[in-house]
């Protein structure tokens, strides 16, 4: 169930509906919110953060209250729904969002760190691949400076793929041709 719901790809429904066009065919070709964002719609950008953001906490909420260790299975399913949906040939987002509301739910502590930490990176640099993959590379490790070691292990393979799916990002950040925010950007730059 947490696959199936992770696996709704929130930015190309609301796009597609609020005749934004194909997400796919516009900028990153990703599904996320920075990708949104280029449409020039930045309610569209806001609300598909909200959604993937919201499908991750109410994943983990829903498997918590079902079972026992059901919060950290419904935490994998939904994440690896957002990364790789059966709909879109497993071609999804990157999961910063999605990442932000499995760790809120899981530890409110860890989802606030988060949260501050994605949003100054992202307002210091201006870069929002930067942004997100600094909070998810301090997820873990808040975790265990908290006590919370058994969200360590989870936080860091979602950590890891996080970082997996900004490889290109990644690449540009150290060529210094990562655009920025509200930069004018080539189709096929950011995240």
């Amino acid at each position: 169930m947490g696959y199936l719901l992770g696996s709704i790809p929130f930015g190309l429904i609301l796009t597609r509906y609020f005749g934004a066009g194909d997400l796919r065919a516009i900028g990153s070709g990703n599904i996320g919110a920075t990708n949104v964002l280029r449409t020039g719609r930045k309610g569209l950008a806001a609300a598909t953060l909200l959604l993937d953001a919201a499908k991750g906490a109410i994943a983990v909420l829903i498997g918590a209250a079902l079972v026992t260790g059901g919060g950290a299975l419904a935490a994998v399913g939904v994440f690896f729904g957002h990364l790789y949906p059966v709909w879109l040939n497993f071609r999804g987002g990157k999961g910063v969002a999605t990442l932000f509301g499995i760790a809120i739910a899981a530890n409110w502590i860890c989802g606030l760190i988060y949260a501050v930490i994605w949003i100054g990176a992202l307002v210091i640099t201006r870069t929002s691949s930067l942004g997100g993959m600094s909070a998810a590379i301090a997820l873990p490790v808040v975790a265990a400076v908290i006590g919370r070691f058994d969200l360590v292990v989870l936080f860091l393979i979602f950590t890891l793929m996080v970082l997996w799916k900004h490889r290109e990002n990644i690449m540009r950040l150290l060529a210094g041709t990562e655009p920025r925010i509200g930069e004018s950007k080539d189709p096929g730059e950011g995240g």
